[in-house]
């Protein structure tokens, strides 16, 4: 993808403040046209610079309020078995392949510490799963956040 220019990046700071607001509001609060902020919306659109809406659904909403972290050792050969195992399991919510000691990092989500020892069984039994290793999330101390990198291209931040 491209790197992002200064109006590209002003725009999706906008987004990021207020992601309800209109495109002619924000072309207001930018200084920009209309069509100038729904063009460059397309755009990015096209190049894949906006996630899923359900990034911004809060889990514990959904009545799972205990997050965790669970980093997976594997059987490389069964990688590609065990990533679609993993996705049937509707309490992860995010994997990532990672290199260091654990092959993997699983954040999944649970409606308590029961059921946590219930989603790990589902995970162990995963053929290709040769141990885990679970961290219980105490407080998320920064949130994912785009903000500071988005006033870094537009040559704003601060240092």
């Amino acid at each position: 993808m491209p790197t992002l220019d200064r109006t590209d990046a002003r725009i999706l700071l906008a987004i990021s403040e207020d992601p309800r607001q209109t495109v002619v509001a924000m072309a207001a609060q930018l200084g920009l046209s209309r069509n100038t902020v729904q063009a460059r919306l397309a755009s990015l659109e096209k190049r894949d610079a906006f996630l899923n809406f359900d990034h911004r659904i809060s889990t514990a909403a959904l009545g799972y309020p205990l997050t965790a972290f669970i980093s997976i050792h594997v059987q490389q050969q069964k990688l590609g078995e065990l990533a679609a195992s993993l996705a049937a399991i509707p309490e992860v919510v995010e994997a990532h392949g990672l290199s260091g000691r654990a092959d993997l990092l699983v954040r999944v989500v649970s409606t308590g510490a029961e059921d946590l020892f219930r989603v790990n069984g589902k995970i162990l039994a995963c053929d290709g799963v040769e141990r885990t290793e679970t961290s219980l999330a105490m407080n998320e101390i920064v949130p994912f956040r785009l903000g500071p990198l988005l006033q870094r291209v537009m040559g704003t931040e601060d240092d």
